[in-house]
């Protein structure tokens, strides 16, 4: 058998040597966070209860709502209502249950065992199971296992063929389908016969027609189509049986006979069948052409795509083509990635997934003689897509052919492949199988060869007789496969088609009658044999056929011979062939000769010219059909058989030329063509590697040829890699080559001395082929292509061993403590611990898979050369693979170099396996490390590694890309390596490349993107499945007691653990010391990237943030997963390895994101500032250990020098993202969770207070951070709506539990940056989201929703998503609780730093004031209580602050709607109470803070229950009673008192959420809630702050800031009884100024408390801080409301407070708020700009409205509210309360009569009102402001006459004016207030027309001297005034009023003060119209002297008017009195008091 067909067969059967790391899926790189495996560790969550998710959408409150609003609206209860009925409900509720043991006396330590016991029990293992992976692209580590090789499919279709019928059934009809593409103008298939004949059809041809074989039967194929267009046709032809006649002719009754005729003809038919017969019977084996069609393929698969139903029935009447088909569906290419690229004139098509279709094509073409060719094919088909296609015009043959058209399932039984050879799964050898079809794609295809074809595909085109004598007409052509010269030579190797047996020695062609020269158009199908020798050749025979039956006349005439001889110079010789045609047989040994040749004596066609047009295509895996690679394979087959000399084309080689030669096609195999390298990659690598292992021997000596096979090697990777791109990995690895390395590389010494395959050859061969073309198929690959073979120990991975000796020498020169081996998770058997474990057995385990045969060929691997021996008598010397590349690659340089460079990762991959197969074969696996590999193969791998360290480092900027992948293959390669070598060296080269990157990073000003590098680098060696074990985790940081060898446990449970933690120094396991980064290496250098990369000093490494924190959260994550670390004492010791990361994580407080911002308390409680952040105390890191960390220990190079400076003051800290400050902190929680407590406590009692409160910090942040979202807010995300209202109660709470003041401060100081970043200011506590959509880890998912527009996520999802979030927030949280504990711990066992307390009680309420789960709140009190027991003084005297916001905590969830919360909350607030009292028989604060707290939860929480509360205070009250200690002291009855009044409190509420929807009686209850306060000052300031919160919820500032200053006035005045400084105000007098109504604050009245009583005033505001900052937030109100003149008022108080604490930073601040306050007066000086307000009078009358019948009030409004704005309000508010008939709005502003209204009805009158000034008031009103501010009257007019009409002419026209006065002056604490006081002025029409004159008179001054000037308004105003035509003008008011003298001398007067105004009037005109002269343009002027006429005219008619004087005025003055009474009583006023 032919070497290369032996080589061939071998490389496609041969079994694959895979090596597999036994654990290597546990590294990080295979054990990726997926969702998937998320969701398998997230199996068996408990449910977690959220009240959040439990609180109803407050919809369910509607109905009570509405039930409560149809009730009276009365507030006749005074607050201090009916305490009867109160206390009746409270007895009558049912308490929660109590908690048992609560009141015992039980020593802390047992509570606090108790308490752990309980937190501890059922927690969940894995903290990251809960938290998603963040959001990376593909992780560096990430190496996808290559695919396997297989055969090649494009994309597969099954055509299934279901009945073919005829209008007449007359003879059988033989069908083909095949694929043409027609803009390649290719055949992309080979063809399907079928035949669709009924039994009695054939039967007409049986004498003809030997048994069929079933593989002949088949209907159904499968098609592969790689490259799917709009150019693919499916053509079907159809051939019958020769007959007499052209195909016109036979085709003739087809088309005129219809079926329904059948009857009327039957005589006729009856004949034809009866033609037929005979035809059958004579000429049976003779084809002739009939007919053809063709389906467009996508329009058939894009219509059954977009069709309805599953499976689709299409008619395709290929004349009518239906319109709609040629919509052509665009969708990409499903299939492999390599064969994608389409051309770009093509619309991607997708056949993998639409809906099956049946189609029925009815109409057929006949074939035309003449036009049988491809050529004419493709002709038809590019015109049967034109609209009007020449063959609509044709007359169709109808016919009605069924055809299934689907997408091939996966496997499809019953297949066979195109050399019918079964395919596995063929449960039954009988039946009908489905043939695959072979085929031949458009373009090349570019995938190595896996399986043995070997066929040959022959095509006669066409041939030219013209010119030959004789009668030669009917010309078919028999075509025989020969392997030698004799007739019966002919070979049975050609494939049958349809209905016949398998395979025949011959096949014919179609016969086209009488025509002389036929065109063909027939495909013969041929199994070539194995190995072809010269003598194989394709004989033709031509041959005339007659038709007639004449006598003797034979059937068959032999007119021409040809033939093509197979090989040529031992090469397959195809292509297209014109040959010349022999008249005679051939005469001997023809076959070794063309016939081209001359042969002598031989008579030809046409005088020897060229008359058959035939084409030959070979598809075959064994002849590569390339000239340079078959003379590559020739030569090295001759070296391996020694056969010489060797024939090679035309030339001979003998073997003194050998080596030239071979060196030559060894560089010649650059030019060889693409498509045969790629089908031949394998088997050329081998060969390749080959070269290099065994250098041949030529002519007795060895010749080396390492480096021309290295190039070779180099050159075609690299040609394969830029062909290619499509088909690489992220890493640039082409991906025919990884899986070259992964499965079909072996070192070739191991090759078994194969035998020859099988006997004779062939049949062994096909054998093969069989099973490896099962193999191939992935379903099965399983079953056959691997068994294990590695009966070494399999445990490299498994068990962590304690690393090589020469790790030392790295590591530092302190030796290790080798006593302890480590865990292993491996066995089941875990032998008892302190074991000593068996030297381990490193395995790399190397999978041979073998197929099913028996002989497991692999087993045999003696490395015989024998053959070779025999031959040259000496053995050929052997290389060991890794070791030659190891040294070709460092010694080879130039361009070579490059390419080995360019991709490294293959020769590092191939050099890795080789290095495993060669410890594998020589059985050194279990040999100690240090003496695998000879030192000289080690020199050379640090000189490799070396090298292209330095590469990286030197050309990372210019070929950014090359470098990328460079330094990931090197990673790859150290990792690998280190499962193979010694790890100490190992270690060693990891150094050197990191000390080349760190030295280069230094000394770059901008070094982000050699640091990325540097990541990556780390983050791929960190990959390495023992990461852990490498990093030493049991060693612990002392010298060791006795070097011992290298061990791991294969079997033990490892001793590690019982080693003593205590004598080390526990710093330095928490600081990236020296001896803790000597100690784990691998662990320190991530840990120091972490540090360097998160210091804020560090320049431009900022953008690595994220990177840097992904690699250590996908470290810990998947230590998480680890089955082999899931031990809780094995968990703690990896824990161990990451414990400096709370230190580094500490450092970057000031960094991390705020997650407390969007929170209910602005701010995090920062303890320490930033200042004290850079002090020493503060570092964890000193600046020298993070220099020494940066370097590595690369002292000798100095950073920059401001890396050594301590920073300036405080830094600018650039804030970390959302995502990356929630991973760090999940890492913390990690740590945290898993390290060991004991070791932890003992840290924490060596840090400073300062560093301890900054631990504190981190877990308040981590409280936020992982705050539940709640349901809802999954639901809202899911809608992916954001509707962003204003959260208010984020700024009451801040209000009642102020964030203002100290705390405020610090916590600004410390993050001054965030002031000024974007997340920082963009989201202050405005936002209603307490989330914020980026910060949650959900992002990810929202936004593939966004990309994908998939359709919104189920509702299980959410669910599940609920869930998740449930549980990662109770897990959190409770992990912050243990530590907590610990830290709790240390104060008590150090009995110092209680100073902390406080901050872990900050931490304690944050969490609490969170949205948590019942669960944690149930162990978060439990641990609050023992807290409080420990440390008592703490809340009651230190944390005062504290003790309110703990009573707020505990009040909210005592109303909570879950039992188990209420129950403990209770618990928790009684044992406050009782504790207070037990230090001071008397519980005044605890009694005073739950009050206030209460009315703060009451006055702002929308959804509160006081259902729910009233439970917990029965609960309360039923403690009280049950506690016997207490019973005989007052304590039982202080607590009735406190939860009676804490019950009315709530009774209140119960009113107010009646009100809710009614914001001005919401706002008067709560005044009256207030008023009931007044001697209870912190009471009182609680209610004044809520009702400032709901004020500045609806935008009323002014309001807002009027209660800040009420609640600062009544800080004053207690203030100043407590302490007399005289810079503080006097209490309320001193705020008169800013308003009048402040005086109602002062505390004069007798039941006034003193502040010195305990619990009293003891709020946090009565003190100066307090005042101050109520003052603060007054002035901002204020500036808010745009009343700056108030502001600074506000500020004269603050300014002298400021002073003497000699505050400057404070005064200029506000100095800076006063200048800007009174710009703005300056620029807004006219007013428009600030609208201050619009007032309203409504009156309500009508029972309907309970107490507010009656009442009048004065509404305040924003400014410009139009009267229909708030009539449309109220009317549309009590329309919906009382029903919109029974209430109407009255429309005029006329005094109401009470009896005339309708007793069921409402009426509301809305009039609108002006302030009213009394004339001396003006003098002290002058701005703006002064007329909008402290405003108590109010006017409105009422014109009438005194008929009852509005309005009547002028002598009768009457004006009402009223003037009311209100309770209080606006602005007040409310926007509604009473009117106490009215009266009214009626006007006479005298009276009216002088206030019209002098409103007059004032506009025209007004626009005279405006300035600057205003000429229309000017014009307009003189328009109006001297107009002529002005109805009602001032001419028309002088006649009337001034013509005549009036009787009644009363009015003497008015008659004269208006003709005064005229004579004003007139004045004024005279100065408007000289103004406007000065300003008009020459347009106007005709304009001004028609204005200047109009005046004059107006003049003289005024003139008598003006001049006439009463005489009576100007006699002498009658007694003064009685005139004086008279004009008193002249104009008629009414009071009305």
């Amino acid at each position: 058998m032919d070497p290369h067909v032996r080589d061939c067969v071998r490389s496609y059967t041969e079994d694959w040597a895979i090596v597999n790391r036994k654990y290597h899926k546990l590294g990080t790189g295979f054990n990726p966070n997926t969702l998937d495996k998320q969701k398998e560790r997230q199996k068996g969550l408990p449910k977690q209860v959220f009240e959040s998710d439990d609180a109803p959408d407050g919809n369910s409150y509607q109905d009570e709502q509405d039930d409560l609003k149809r009730r009276s609206m009365s507030i006749d209860d005074t607050p201090r209502g009916s305490w009867a009925c109160s206390i009746f409900d409270l007895k009558n509720s049912q308490p929660d249950a109590l908690l048992p043991n609560l009141l015992d006396r039980t020593p802390n330590e047992e509570i606090d065992h108790h308490n752990e016991d309980q937190r501890k029990s059922g927690r969940h293992k894995e903290l990251f199971a809960l938290h998603p992976a963040p959001d990376e692209e593909e992780p560096i580590e990430r190496l996808s296992v290559p695919e396997v090789p297989k055969e090649h499919f494009g994309q597969r279709l099954l055509v299934k063929c279901l009945s073919l019928k005829f209008e007449i059934e007359i003879e059988p009809i033989f069908a083909s389908l095949a694929l043409y593409d027609v803009k390649e103008k290719k055949k992309i298939s080979e063809n399907f016969y079928f035949d669709l004949n009924s039994e009695q059809m054939k039967g007409m041809l049986r004498p003809h027609v030997p048994p069929a074989a079933i593989s002949t039967l088949a209907r159904s194929a499968i098609f592969s189509i790689t490259y799917p267009s709009q150019d693919v046709f499916l053509v079907i032809k159809l051939e019958k049986v020769l007959q007499q006649g052209d195909i016109g002719e036979c085709a003739e009754p087809y088309m005129i006979f219809k079926e329904s005729d059948a009857a009327k003809n039957k005589e006729k038919l009856e004949k034809l069948k009866g033609q037929a017969e005979q035809f059958c019977q004579r000429l049976g084996k003779y084809r002739m052409p009939f007919a053809w069609t063709a389906i467009h393929l996508m329009n058939i698969v894009s219509s059954a795509g977009s069709l309805e139903r599953d499976s689709t029935e299409v008619e395709v009447g290929t004349g009518e083509r239906k319109g709609s088909w040629s919509e052509r569906r665009n969708s990409s290419i499903v299939g492999r990635r390599s064969l994608e690229r389409t051309t770009s004139g093509d619309e991607a098509c997708n056949l993998s997934s639409f809906r099956p279709a049946t189609l029925t094509v009815t109409n057929f073409f006949k074939q035309e003689g003449d036009r049988l060719s491809d050529e004419d094919l493709y002709k038809f088909l590019a015109d049967m897509r034109r609209p009007s296609s020449v063959l609509r015009r044709l007359r169709p043959i109808t016919a009605q052919l069924k055809i299934d058209i689907s997408p091939a399932p996966e496997n499809p039984h019953y297949c066979l492949t195109p050399e019918l050879l079964q395919v596995k799964l063929y449960p039954d050898s009988r039946v009908r199988p489905t043939r695959e079809i072979l085929e031949f794609p458009a373009r090349d295809v570019y995938v190595p060869n896996t399986t043995y074809r070997n066929l040959l595909y022959v095509y006669p085109q066409s041939l030219n007789f013209a010119n030959r004598q004789g009668s030669a007409r009917n010309i078919t052509v028999k075509v025989q496969f020969m392997y030698g010269e004799d007739p019966s030579n002919a070979m049975p190797v050609i494939f049958g088609k349809s209905s016949c047996p398998e395979f025949s020695k011959e096949a014919y062609t179609a016969v086209v009658y009488h025509n002389r020269s036929p065109d063909f158009h027939e495909e013969i199908k041929i199994k070539l044999p194995a190995t072809l020798t010269d003598h194989h050749h394709l004989l033709f025979t031509f041959y005339h056929v007659s038709c007639q039956q004449k006598q003797n006349t034979p059937l068959e005439t032999p007119v021409g011979y040809t033939w093509i001889p197979m090989l040529q110079n031992g090469r397959l010789k195809t292509g297209q062939f014109c040959l010349p045609v022999s008249l005679e047989k051939p005469p001997q040994a023809y076959s070794v000769l063309s016939p081209e040749v001359p042969l002598p004596g031989m008579k030809w066609v046409d005088n020897h010219k060229g008359v058959f047009n035939v084409e030959v295509v070979a598809v075959s895996s064994l002849h590569t059909q390339d000239p340079y690679l078959d003379k590559f394979f020739a030569l090295v087959h001759a070296l391996d058989e020694h056969m010489f000399p060797v024939r090679i084309g035309d030339m001979r080689i003998m073997e003194n030329n050998l080596e030239n030669e071979l060196k030559s096609s060894i560089s010649a195999l650059n030019s060889s063509q693409l498509e045969p390298v790629v089908r031949f990659l394998h088997l050329l690598l081998d060969k390749l590697i080959l070269l290099v292992v065994r250098p041949p021997v030529i002519a007795g000596q060895i010749v080396n040829l390492g480096q021309a096979s290295f190039e070779a090697m180099a050159s075609i990777i690299n040609r394969l890699h830029k062909n290619l791109d499509g088909n690489q990995d992220q890493h640039g690895r082409n991906s025919l080559l990884a899986s070259y390395i992964y499965y079909v590389f072996r070192l070739p010494n191991t090759y078994p001395n194969s035998p020859s395959p099988g006997p004779g050859g062939l049949g062994g061969s096909v054998h093969y082929a069989t099973m490896a073309r099962s193999a191939v198929r992935p379903a099965s690959l399983n079953l056959n292509r691997s068994r294990s073979l590695s009966n070494s120990n399999p445990d490299i991975s498994g068990t962590p061993t304690s690393p090589d000796d020469e790790v030392r020498s790295i590591i530092g020169t302190k030796g290790l403590d080798r006593s302890n081996s480590w865990v292993n998770t491996g066995g089941p058997k875990a032998a008892p611990w302190g074991s000593n474990p068996s030297p381990s057995a490193e395995s790399t385990q190397v999978v041979s898979s073998a197929t099913d045969r028996s002989c497991n060929r692999m087993s045999s691997h003696t490395e015989t050369s024998s053959f070779l021996q025999t031959l040259t008598g000496r053995l050929p010397t052997k290389k060991l693979f890794h070791e030659e590349l190891a040294l070709q690659w460092v010694v080879c340089s130039g361009s070579v170099r490059e390419a080995a460079l360019q991709q490294a990762w293959f020769f590092f991959e191939l050099m890795v396996k080789s290095m495993v197969h060669h410890l594998y074969f020589a059985d050194k696996l279990e040999a100690t490390r240090k003496n695998r590999f000879p030192e000289r193969f080690m020199d050379d791998v640090s000189a490799l590694v070396s090298t292209i360290a330095g590469d990286i480092v030197s050309r990372f900027q210019k070929d950014t890309e090359m470098v990328e992948r460079l330094n990931t293959s090197l990673a790859f390669f150290l990792n690998d390596l280190l499962s193979i070598m010694d790890r100490g060296f190992v270690f060693g080269l990891i150094k050197t490349c990191y000390k080349q990157v760190s030295a280069k990073v230094y000394s770059l000003t901008n070094p982000s993107n050699l640091a990325s590098l540097k990541l990556d680098f780390l983050r791929i060696i960190c990959s390495h499945e023992h990461y852990v074990t490498l990093n030493l985790p049991c060693s612990l940081l002392t010298p060791p007691a006795s070097p011992s060898p290298s061990v791991s446990s294969a079997t033990s449970q490892s001793s590690g653990f019982s080693t003593n933690v205590q004598d080390q120094k526990i710093a330095n396991m928490f600081e990236l010391s020296v001896p803790f980064r000597q100690q784990h290496y691998l662990a320190g250098l991530v840990l120091t990237e972490l540090a360097v990369i998160l210091d804020p000093d560090a320049e431009g490494l900022f953008g690595l943030h994220k990177k840097v924190i992904n690699m250590v959260h996908n470290l810990l994550s998947s230590h998480d997963s680890d089955p082999r670390y899931a031990d809780p004492q094995v968990k703690a010791r990896v824990a161990m390895l990451y414990l400096p990361l709370i230190g580094v994580i500490m450092e970057t407080v000031p960094q991390l994101y705020d997650f407390t911002e969007s929170h209910n308390q602005r701010g995090r409680p920062s303890c320490v500032a930033v200042d004290d952040y850079e002090s020493e105390g503060g570092s964890m890191i000193s600046q020298t250990v993070a220099m020494a960390i940066a370097g590595t220990s690369v002292p000798q190079l100095t950073r920059p020098s401001s890396f050594l400076l301590p920073s300036s003051g405080g830094r600018q800290h650039s804030t970390f993202s959302t995502e990356s400050s929630r991973s760090l902190l999940i890492c913390l929680l990690w740590v945290l969770k898993n390290a060991d407590e004991s070791v932890l406590q003992k840290w924490f009692t060596d840090l400073s207070v300062l560093q301890l409160n900054r631990l504190l910090d981190l877990l308040y942040l981590c409280v936020s951070c992982f705050e539940y979202k709640g349901k809802k807010v999954f639901e809202r995300m899911n809608s992916l709506t954001f509707k962003k209202s204003k959260d208010m109660r984020a700024k009451l709470e801040e209000a009642i539990l102020g964030s203002i003041g100290a705390r405020q401060e610090m916590v600004r100081r410390s993050r001054g940056q965030l002031e000024r970043s974007p997340s920082g200011s963009a989201f202050g506590s405005q936002e209603n989201l307490r989330w914020r959509k980026d910060m949650t880890h959900w992002r990810q998912n929202t936004e593939k929703l966004d990309k994908s527009h998939k359709p919104a996520r189920s509702r299980a999802e959410i669910e599940h998503e609920a869930l998740i979030d449930g549980n990662l927030a109770t897990e959190a949280n409770l992990i912050i609780l243990d530590t907590l504990e610990i830290v709790v711990q240390t104060v008590s066992v150090t009995e110092s730093k209680e100073s902390i307390l406080g901050g872990v009680l900050k931490v304690l309420l944050h969490s609490m004031a969170c949205n948590q789960s019942a669960l944690y709140l149930q162990h978060c009190f439990a641990t609050q209580r023992a807290l409080v027991s420990k440390f008592p003084e703490l809340l009651f005297e230190e944390e005062t602050e504290q003790c309110a916001d703990l009573c707020l905590r505990l009040l909210r969830h005592c109303s909570s709607s879950i039992g188990p919360i209420r129950s403990h909350a209770s618990a928790s607030l009684y044992l406050l109470m009782r504790q207070n009292f037990e230090i001071g028989n008397n519980f005044a604060r605890v009694k005073m803070q739950v009050t206030m707290s209460l009315s703060s939860l009451v006055g702002t929480s929308q959804n509160f229950n006081e259902e729910f509360l009233r439970r917990s205070l029965k609960t309360i009250l039923t403690y009280a009673e049950e506690d016997l200690e207490l019973r005989e002291t007052t304590f039982p009855d202080q607590v009735q008192d406190l939860v009676f009044n804490l019950h009315m409190i709530l009774s209140d509420t119960v009113k107010m959420k009646e009100h809710q929807e009614d914001p001005e009686m919401l706002i008067d209850l709560m005044y009256r809630i207030a008023k009931g306060y007044q001697n209870s000052p912190d009471l009182r300031l609680t209610w004044l702050q809520n009702m400032a919160g709901k004020h500045s919820e609806r935008s009323n500032h002014a309001e807002s800031a009027q209660c800040l200053v009420h609640s600062a006035a009544l800080v004053a005045e207690y203030l100043s009884m407590l302490e007399d400084r005289k810079y503080l105000p006097v209490g309320c007098v001193t705020f008169q100024n800013i308003s009048s109504n402040v005086l109602e604050e002062s505390a004069v009245s007798d039941d006034v408390v003193s502040p010195d009583e305990e619990g009293i005033c003891s709020g946090k505001y009565f003190t100066e801080a307090g005042l101050v900052g109520l003052l603060e937030q007054a002035a901002a109100s204020f500036s808010m409301a745009g009343m700056y003149e108030a502001v600074n008022e506000v500020y004269k108080v603050l300014i002298p407070i400021h002073e003497a604490n000699r505050d400057a930073k404070k005064l200029s601040t506000i100095h800076g708020k006063l200048q800007e306050a009174f710009s703005k007066i300056v620029h807004q000086s006219t007013g428009w700009e600030r609208m201050f307000g619009t007032y309203f009078r409504v009156g309500f009358y009508g029972t309907k409205f309970g107490d507010l019948d009656e009442q009048e009030f004065v509404y305040k409004e924003p400014a410009i509210t139009k009267l229909a704005e708030i009539s449309h309000r109220l009317e549309g508010f009590y329309g919906e309360r009382f029903g919109e008939d029974v209430l109407e709005v009255i429309k005029d502003s006329n005094p109401v009569d009470k009896c005339k209204l309708d007793p069921n009805k409402a009426y509301i009158q809305i009039t609108y009102v002006e302030p009213y000034f009394d004339t001396y008031e003006m003098k002290d009103r002058i701005t703006y402001f002064d007329k909008n501010y402290n405003l108590r009257r109010f006017m409105y007019c009422t014109p009438f006459t005194l008929d009852g009409r509005a309005h009547g002419d002028l002598h009768e026209q009457f004006k009402r004016k009223t003037i009311l006065t209100t309770s209080h002056a606006f602005p007040y604490i409310k926007t509604r207030i009473n009117v106490i006081h009215k009266e009214e002025i009626i006007l006479t029409p005298i009276e009216v027309a002088i206030e019209d004159m002098q409103k007059k008179t004032q506009e025209l001054a007004f626009a005279t001297h405006q300035d600057p000037a205003d000429p229309k308004m000017l014009q307009m105003v003189l328009q109006g005034s001297v107009g002529t035509t002005v109805n009602q003008g001032p001419l028309e008011v002088a006649q009337v009023f001034l013509s005549e003298i009036p009787n009644d001398p009363k009015l003497f007067r008015h008659h004269n003060k208006l003709r005064l105004c005229f004579k004003d009037f007139t004045k004024r005109c005279e100065d408007a119209l000289r103004k406007n002269k000065s300003l008009i343009g020459p347009d106007q002027k005709e304009y001004q002297r028609e204005l200047e006429r109009n005046y004059h005219r107006l003049k003289e008619a005024l003139q008598p008017l003006i001049n006439r004087k009463i005489p009576q005025l100007y006699k002498a003055v009658l007694p003064v009195t009685c005139h004086r009474d008279s004009f008193s009583r002249m104009s008629l006023r009414k009071m009305e008091i």
